[in-house]
């Protein structure tokens, strides 16, 4: 274990060490940020409300709506220049969900890696390459400075050029991939198309992340690499990877309970469910500086599980990610939003706003194809003309999305109407592809 004494905590003194950090939130976010102050006043709420843990039921939730109303630093609990890092994660209106972090905040997050990473195996005998996109994305940088916390060999590889990956890997002897599940197989069909064996190669962890996956995909991603292949679960908003992962028993993913306090709602309802079932996962941030969360949803229908695990560690446990309560999509580890497309399509001449998502699988890769309609069918005389407009689409969804979709110009009126919801995406990642 990293922090045995966090890790293997009593359920009595791990509650009051919550609720003497949640007190602390409250009366911070109170006093620091005015969104919190008017939220919490028109709710009736002061610092002193909060006496027990069963009192988080009475603070109001927060959504990602209010990241967004209040873009960029209007959330922030401190001065800027106490903050010394700036992640985002992409908006549905173009606008990145802002957050910052200070000093503070980056050695908690490293130590939540450290936790995850030792729990799946990692020493700091391994060699872990890191094959996230570094950049605002908050993946790389949480793995990466978590591991080198407990003295693994780090190399920032970031995402892409798959045959130098292979090379690398092979070359650096790399013990750790850090990667989404879908990279992890596609990187493994290069590998054997370049007529490299599992016995060529030295990694014996995978930890995944980034985006929802499988048990039927973690056994090939352990029958392809010859690891454990295990799972953790962050997003920007909380900090970033870190706030659970799995251990060697793969029996649920571990939540540091000590900086994150979770609970299952009814999404419909708002109601905090009992123990075990299944429903929206809500987490109160309780260390964070930079912006504390009261009651975050996060739209990811998981539950909790507090029965021992056989690892020894006492922590509460969140099941595999079963879905999400809206329609985003995760593409290639990326949260994609219609409405983030529609914005970008409804500001361009010449096309309509009649557009579709299809969403397919090359092998284990995910693309997206956008199908805009044109509003005028003279332009289809034009190769260069329609060329030049398919990569200002391109180019336009590139800058909002942060991945790379491929366009189809339509002719007019040729995407289906609806007298009811209109069906933007077509996800097809479920069905064989011709």
């Amino acid at each position: 274990m990293w922090n045995k004494e966090i890790e293997t905590m009593s359920r009595k003194d791990m509650q009051a060490l919550q609720l003497r950090r949640l007190q602390a939130t409250v009366k911070r976010v109170y006093n620091k940020v005015p969104f919190y102050r008017k939220k919490l006043d028109e709710a009736g709420i002061t610092p002193d409300s909060i006496k027990t843990l069963e009192d988080i039921k009475k603070i109001p939730f927060t959504v990602k709506d209010d990241l967004r109303d209040n873009y960029p630093f209007g959330l922030f609990a401190v001065p800027m220049k106490n903050i010394v890092r700036i992640h985002a994660s992409s908006g549905t209106t173009g606008k990145p969900t802002t957050v910052g972090y200070t000093a503070a905040d980056l050695d908690m997050w490293s130590e939540c890696v450290a936790r995850l990473a030792t729990m799946a195996g990692a020493t700091a005998d391994d060699t872990a390459q890191i094959a996230f996109g570094y950049g605002l994305f908050t993946g790389a940088f949480g793995l990466h400075y978590g591991l080198e916390k407990i003295g693994a060999t780090v190399i920032p590889m970031s995402s892409g050029n798959t045959e130098k990956q292979i090379m690398i890997m092979q070359d650096y002897k790399s013990t750790i991939l850090v990667s989404t599940p879908s990279y992890a197989l596609y990187m493994a069909e290069v590998m054997e198309d370049l007529g490299v064996k599992k016995s060529d190669i030295c990694l014996k962890v995978g930890l995944f992340g980034a985006e929802g996956s499988t048990e039927e995909m973690r056994a090939e991603l352990e029958k392809r690499w010859g690891i454990i292949a295990t799972e953790n679960y962050g997003m920007s908003e909380l900090i970033g990877p870190g706030v659970s992962g799995e251990c060697i028993h793969k029996t649920g993913m571990h939540i540091n309970e000590d900086f994150f306090i979770p609970e299952i709602i009814n999404s419909e309802t708002g109601e905090v469910l009992p123990e075990g079932e299944f429903g929206e996962l809500v987490i109160t941030t309780v260390s964070k500086e930079g912006i504390p969360l009261l009651r975050y949803r996060t739209k990811d229908i998981t539950c909790l599980m507090y029965e021992p695990c056989p690892c020894g560690r006492t922590s509460v446990r969140m099941h595999k990610i079963q879905g999400r309560t809206d329609d985003m999509l995760i593409i290639r580890g990326v949260n994609v939003f219609p409405t983030q497309v529609e914005s970008v399509l409804l500001g361009i001449e010449h096309i309509s706003p009649h557009y579709q998502l299809v969403v397919t699988k090359n092998g284990y890769i995910d693309e997206l194809k956008v199908v805009v309609e044109l509003e005028d069918s003279s332009l289809l005389d034009s190769f260069s003309r329609l060329e030049s407009l398919e990569k200002h689409i391109r180019h336009k969804l590139h800058v909002v999305l942060g991945i790379d979709a491929k366009v189809q110009l339509a002719e007019p009126k040729t995407i289906e109407r609806s007298v009811g919801k209109a069906k933007r995406v077509i996800d097809l990642r479920g069905e064989k592809q011709k």
